[in-house]
């Protein structure tokens, strides 16, 4: 079954990989992408240039019917908490959460009209996991679970609204954090599973939740290789 998807922030990383299977899989593909240059060239999906925070929705770009959406942008901020200026947590939140309301708000017309929309949402394991150096990303990104829960309930049970918890992923957005191979033996190791995601792993889990299976709303998925459950003796 072929559905209309919009992917916000498809220029690398899992937003690409997403984009790419979806594709593969007949699936129509609407993406927007805040820099030209980044914009993937892919065969059968359309791109729009948009910036989430500084630019108005592009309305005019939206199908009638929308099956589904998934809002990707996110950020990497780690320093003490101390050192955290006022403007960065606002610039953190309004990438994280503010950039997914104006999205959600925009798009809400056109998935009422389908009859198996669903929404995914980004998160990441620093919500449920406390971390060192992570208050200012786990704080917007808590926000982003408050708003899937809250919005699970109200759009059901014609929309349904999930979000993904990811740990380190290997991608653009994680560079400096794995940009050798002590770091990323480090950041695997902390893991149960010993091992760092792909963006693969990550959009395999994000089409499941999109259309895979419609009995799920409301839901954190944890996708961090066993480490916010697990404590290995």
């Amino acid at each position: 079954m072929t559905n209309h998807i919009l992917i916000v922030g498809a220029s690398s990383g899992v937003g690409e990989s997403l984009l790419r299977s979806l594709i593969e899989q007949g699936h129509q593909v609407t993406h927007l992408s805040r820099s030209a240059d980044k914009v993937p060239a892919v065969s059968g999906a359309r791109g729009v240039v948009w910036d989430a925070v500084k630019e108005p929705f592009p309305a005019e770009c939206l199908p009638e019917r929308l099956d589904g959406l998934v809002y990707c942008p996110g950020s990497i901020r780690l320093k003490p908490f101390t050192r955290l200026r006022e403007q960065e947590l606002r610039d953190d939140l309004d990438l994280n959460l503010l950039g997914a309301v104006r999205t959600l708000q925009a798009v809400s017309e056109p998935l009422k009209r389908s009859d198996r929309a669903a929404v995914v949402l980004f998160s990441t394991v620093a919500v449920g996991t406390g971390m060192p150096f992570h208050a200012s990303v786990a704080a917007a990104k808590g926000a982003v679970e408050g708003l899937t829960r809250s919005l699970a309930a109200e759009w059901a049970p014609a929309i349904r609204v999930n979000a993904v918890a990811p740990t380190i992923t290997d991608t653009p957005l994680a560079g400096r954090l794995l940009n050798s191979d002590e770091k990323r033996q480090t950041a695997a190791d902390r893991h149960p599973l010993k091992r760092i995601a792909t963006p693969e792993d990550i959009a395999d889990a994000v089409r499941w939740l999109l259309t895979g299976n419609s009995l799920v709303t409301g839901q954190v998925l944890q996708l961090d290789a066993g480490l916010s459950e697990l404590r290995l003796l």
